[in-house]
């Protein structure tokens, strides 16, 4: 069987910087699960993966345009600590969450004030190309039930 729309994908993956360290990597854990067409994964990582078969491996390099985007320098901004949830003293580098009127967003701490916080909303991968070396596990048609949710669902079902 072949990856097309609305096959469900288990692989493997390690994911890295062009030219950098790994820094993520499924092997030693449970492998990533998707639904192909729908969207679930990174485009470029996705359109990577048509056609492919069960025990291919590959690597797949991505332009950030096909990744995580490009990075928005306006997504930098000082907000008040008292905006950060369950946060009292951030760090630099800290991941946090932040309410803002268009709901709950996660960020990276830049800078610490006394009374704000520089935050970055980009995606810590936002502006990088990366790469992907991916080993394809498994592939099965989809259930009804998938397609109808748009995404794959685990063992037993799903987990939402």
């Amino acid at each position: 069987m072949k990856i097309e729309n609305n096959t469900v994908v288990s692989f493997h993956y390690q994911l890295r910087e062009v030219g950098g360290d790994y820094t993520e990597d499924s092997t030693n854990g449970d492998p990533m699960l998707y639904l192909h067409g729908h969207r679930g994964i990174l485009p470029g990582l996705e359109d990577a993966m048509l056609g492919r078969s069960i025990g291919d491996k590959f690597t797949v390099a991505l332009p950030p345009e096909d990744a995580y985007g490009p990075r928005n320098d306006a997504a930098v901004q000082r907000v008040p600590l008292k905006h950060l949830i369950n946060e009292p003293r951030p760090r630099v580098g800290q991941i946090v969450t932040v309410n803002t009127r268009n709901g709950k967003v996660r960020a990276t701490v830049v800078k610490v004030g006394r009374f704000n916080v520089d935050i970055d909303t980009n995606h810590p991968l936002a502006g990088k190309s990366l790469e992907f070396d991916v080993e394809i596990l498994q592939i099965r048609e989809a259930t009804m039930d998938e397609v109808s949710h748009r995404h794959a669902h685990g063992p037993g079902g799903h987990q939402h």
